[in-house]
């Protein structure tokens, strides 16, 4: 298990609250998710800054030195408990690829098991770019497989399109890894993910918690809402309500929730996303998307 973060704002914004002072902060949270952590931000250039660790991060001052200096308009950040693939820089979120940046808390049933399964799904092309171990990261590459169907992940991407490739990715994954036709947690793959390129951001719910707020002064009710449409100035989304205060917005399971590059707010089910993707064939990129 792991715990991430995710940060919008229509100014830049710092995060040093979130990650480190507030009563349920990352810092406070990585007393038991201790392997680990990592920060992407956005400024002014394309691609984010990474910075990571493989310690706990309550206990390591690097991550309190990143995270006061942080101030963007999108942030991305994960704390680890490993689960698959060993303690080591190479295994730590968030994974990123030019403009993209993923993270991921959850844990594919018996990956051993489907590696190779989850492998061949992903184009050779982005494939040649995992460098751990991880469950996680394969996921990241295989939602980029499905993302680059539907143009260059250097352009500018409907957040509609990043919903859709994040459920296709849920959806493939847990017929391969879910024991079929149960619903108890541990016969399920668990996919809270969350991905970002600098404009848009888009997370799912499966068998994790997962909290959405639009900050002190925004409305809870917009985020409660089964309608789509809803303008933000902030957005944030964690694993755990940091505060506890009404703000923070539990998710719904198997839903995908997030901004577009307007700081409009969106929700989707995953099932109605990826209705069909079983049938299909295996993708086929478009030239030149997966640079």
């Amino acid at each position: 298990m792991c715990r991430l973060f995710g940060f919008r704002s229509a100014v830049p914004a710092a995060v040093h609250t979130a990650l480190v002072t507030e009563r349920n902060s990352l810092l406070i949270q990585s007393r038991e998710h201790k392997d680990g952590w990592g920060i992407a931000s956005y400024g002014p250039e394309t691609s984010p800054l990474v910075a990571h660790g493989v310690g706990p991060a309550h206990c390591d001052p690097d991550f309190e030195r990143v995270s006061s200096q942080v101030a963007a308009r999108t942030v991305v950040a994960h704390i680890r408990q490993a689960s698959v693939g060993a303690v080591e820089i190479r295994n730590s979120h968030p994974f990123h690829h030019g403009r993209w940046s993923f993270v991921h808390n959850g844990t594919l049933r018996e990956f051993a098991q489907h590696k190779a399964s989850v492998e061949a799904l992903i184009h050779p092309e982005l494939r040649v770019n995992i460098k751990g171990t991880t469950d996680s990261e394969r996921c990241f590459y295989l939602f980029l497989t499905r993302l680059a169907e539907r143009g260059p992940l250097d352009g500018q991407v409907p957040v509609e399109a990043m919903a859709q490739a994040l459920s296709e990715t849920m959806t493939l994954v847990s017929a391969m890894t879910d024991v079929p036709g149960s619903r108890e947690p541990k016969e399920r793959s668990a996919m809270n993910f969350l991905v970002t390129d600098g404009e848009a951001m888009v997370a799912t719910r499966r068998n994790r918690t997962l909290f959405i707020s639009s900050g002190l002064g925004g409305c809870p009710e917009a985020l409660r809402a089964p309608h789509t449409g809803v303008p933000l100035q902030q957005f944030l989304i964690a694993s755990e309500s940091l505060c506890g205060g009404p703000h923070w917005v539990a998710v719904d399971e198997e839903d995908v929730v997030g901004v577009d590059s307007r700081l409009v707010f969106h929700r989707w089910k995953v099932q109605t996303l990826a209705d069909g993707v079983l049938n299909k064939h295996p993708p086929t990129l478009q030239h030149g998307s997966v640079t």
